[in-house]
């Protein structure tokens, strides 16, 4: 009767230990999946064919784009003297009437190329990180970190967002009133200062602030820092014909004009887009997309304080974008790293 008893007991915590063990199993299973599914964890896989789609796929043909990995992206000083196509528009579209500002900028930069390592990459991945909130509680910074380039735009910060964002920046694409007085703290040492100039005062800027001149601070629609502590060696100046492209071929902005129309001008985020395509084989995107116009209250960045209430009196058309982004969604020129509207 004891061994019988014994054995019973000796069945029943086998029996408990068995159904531990399964669901011990199962648990971790579950977790392990949900951690395999999340952002997070998301790694960089690119196809030699994704690589080669970009330049070669009829899409590029219902764009009119003219896409060649050889492009130059910035305004070098010993071309502008032999360019043939010297512009005949004013800024941001061209250089006619600034072209004395610019040689001054681009003779105290001296450095006008990217980084060898970058320019003679097969095949180049990028990311343009936009600053709106849709990249907010995406974890996606590990995978941006990632690629091989990686723009970000104006003066959005990196320090505190990491895991969102990444902390990885190739280029910075800004202007006068959208620069942060010390680039250091939320850039690589490496990265790339790219201005982009809407209009003559941001060369001067530039320009004084390069070679330390009097700050001149009129013409600006918010005052730029007067003391600007980034390097002259990374400094460069993105060639007007690629917002000249942006507002041309991308949002069929007409220039110059018609009279008493509201003159727009493409933003530094679809701008960024543009040149991404233009310049890498693979683009993605992030960050991007406006809440709808009747939420005036929903914040439109991922740090600070603006709503779309800030956006009423805006210089830029943001419904025209929104259906250009849409359009190089679903021709796949672009892909989001997230859901968006």
């Amino acid at each position: 009767m004891t061994s019988i008893t014994i054995s019973r007991q000796f069945q029943a915590v086998l029996q408990s230990s068995i159904i531990f063990i399964i669901t011990f199993l199962t648990f971790s299973a579950f977790f392990i999946s949900l951690e395999s599914q999340s952002p997070a964890s998301k790694t960089l896989h690119i196809s030699q064919s994704e690589c080669k789609a970009w330049s070669t796929h009829r899409k590029w043909k219902s764009l009119k784009f003219k896409i060649t990995k050889r492009t130059k992206l910035f305004v070098k000083l010993e071309d502008f003297f032999w360019r043939k196509d010297v512009s005949r528009l004013p800024l941001p579209y061209g250089m006619q009437g600034s072209e004395l500002l610019l040689l001054k900028v681009l003779a105290a930069t001296a450095n006008y190329d990217m980084p060898a390592h970058i320019e003679n990459l097969d095949c180049r991945t990028c990311v343009v990180v936009g600053n709106g909130y849709s990249i907010r509680n995406t974890s996606l910074g590990s995978l941006i970190n990632k690629y091989d380039v990686v723009i970000r735009l104006n003066d959005a910060p990196v320090r505190g967002y990491e895991e969102d964002v990444g902390n990885k920046t190739t280029m910075r694409i800004f202007y006068p009133e959208s620069a942060s007085s010390n680039p250091g703290l939320h850039n690589d040492e490496d990265t790339l200062m790219v201005m982009v100039p809407f209009k003559p005062q941001d060369l001067r800027w530039l320009k004084e602030i390069l070679n330390d001149e009097k700050r001149d601070s009129r013409g600006f629609w918010k005052p730029p820092p007067l003391i600007w502590l980034g390097h002259r060696s990374k400094v460069r100046v993105l060639d007007p014909h690629f917002m000249h492209q942006t507002a041309n071929k991308l949002l069929h902005i007409p220039f110059p004009p018609k009279i008493k129309q509201k003159s727009f001008h493409p933003t530094t985020g679809i701008l960024a887009v543009f040149v991404a395509l233009n310049y890498c084989d693979v683009v993605h995107v992030a960050g991007f997309g406006y809440p709808p116009k009747q939420d005036q209250q929903q914040p439109i960045h991922y740090y600070g304080n603006q709503t779309m209430k800030s956006m009423k009196d805006s210089s830029h058309n943001i419904s025209r974008e929104a259906r250009a982004l849409k359009k190089l969604e679903d021709l796949e020129a672009i892909t989001y790293l997230h859901p968006h509207q």
